[in-house]
């Protein structure tokens, strides 16, 4: 993994705001700063600076940004299923087993895909509408 690079002395943080959060918060922000792949420092100083540079957006914007946000986590979550499963379908017809649910694992991935499809459909109509 690549170090990241020291801010030089005029930019460096020096000042150390703090905010209370209940345990739920707190484990939803510690996960949301690992998919980043930054520190929980790191990842506050980013959102709260992304959120204070852009105040003219309206709250429902950035409510509709967090779904789109949860919407393609929770897809992830269920491709990665499917594909365990396809891969066990996979693993099966290669050793010459019968797979009586081949046809369901299969039929989950063009649910899923239609899914990921109509999302991005949807995306792209809101972007055009709005942007």
């Amino acid at each position: 993994m690549q170090q990241r690079e020291r801010l030089r002395d005029e930019n460096k943080r020096i000042r150390q705001p703090s905010c209370r959060m209940n345990d739920d918060e707190y484990q939803l922000l510690t996960r949301a700063a690992a998919v980043c792949n930054m520190s929980v420092a790191s990842f506050l100083a980013h959102a709260a600076l992304k959120a204070a540079g852009d105040l003219d957006r309206t709250a429902a914007e950035i409510a509709a940004q967090r779904e789109v946000h949860n919407e393609l986590f929770a897809m992830r979550r269920h491709l990665g299923h499917i594909g365990n499963n396809l891969n066990q379908v996979a693993k099966a017809i290669n050793s010459g087993a019968d797979v009586p649910y081949a046809e369901a694992v299969l039929g989950a991935v063009q649910r899923a895909t239609q899914r990921v499809d109509s999302f991005i459909q949807h995306y792209l109509d809101t972007e055009r509408r709005t942007g």
